[in-house]
């Protein structure tokens, strides 16, 4: 009975939580325009628009084109997101390469993706579940806010089931609090 009360709470906690959050870290009142697909409406990066590449700093390009997210040269070919401890918020360092993830689904309305959550060991397997959910739920707000369609992304939870690293200390765990984005 316990279990359920608890889970019962984590659930309700997770869904008063689940307000879609915009960049600049705003909660969404509902105001910008949802396409008829389900996702926002394609505005761009940064006021940017268009399938054409663009060199970003670090060297990487960004282009948007069909078999970008094969080019290891791409932004696009970084495909995990990594969190803080017991958060599921996405990290400054992380937001714009969801973003341009995002643009991408939503220059490619035949592409689709599955955001795998996952945490780390510490904490019951229910609130791994829970919180490895709540970050992939994230990651998929800030696609849809950048123009993807709702129908072009779905969310799985592993947990702590599957870990990138074995370790128990810090920098194991820490890369074991990830959503990756497999594209199907």
């Amino acid at each position: 009975m316990k279990k359920i009360i608890f889970i019962t709470a984590l659930a309700l906690s997770i869904v008063a939580c689940g307000d879609r959050i915009k960049p600049d870290g705003a909660v969404d009142d509902g105001s910008f325009a949802d396409d008829p697909n389900g996702g926002a409406t394609a505005g761009g990066i940064d006021g940017a628009a268009g399938l054409g590449g663009t060199e970003l700093e670090g060297g990487k390009l960004v282009s948007y084109e069909e078999n970008a997210i094969n080019d290891p040269n791409n932004v696009l070919s970084e495909k995990i997101v990594y969190f803080g401890f017991d958060s599921n918020a996405v990290g400054d360092d992380f937001v714009e390469l969801v973003k341009h993830h995002g643009k991408y689904l939503s220059f490619n309305v035949n592409a689709s993706v599955r955001l795998e959550g996952h945490a780390d060991e510490r904490g019951s397997r229910e609130y791994n579940v829970a919180l490895a959910e709540s970050r992939a739920q994230a990651v998929k707000q800030l696609m849809l806010y950048e123009g993807a369609g709702n129908e072009q992304i779905s969310v799985i939870s592993y947990g702590e089931e599957k870990p990138a690293e074995f370790g128990h200390d810090e920098e194991s765990m820490s890369l074991n609090r990830r959503v990756e984005i497999v594209y199907q």
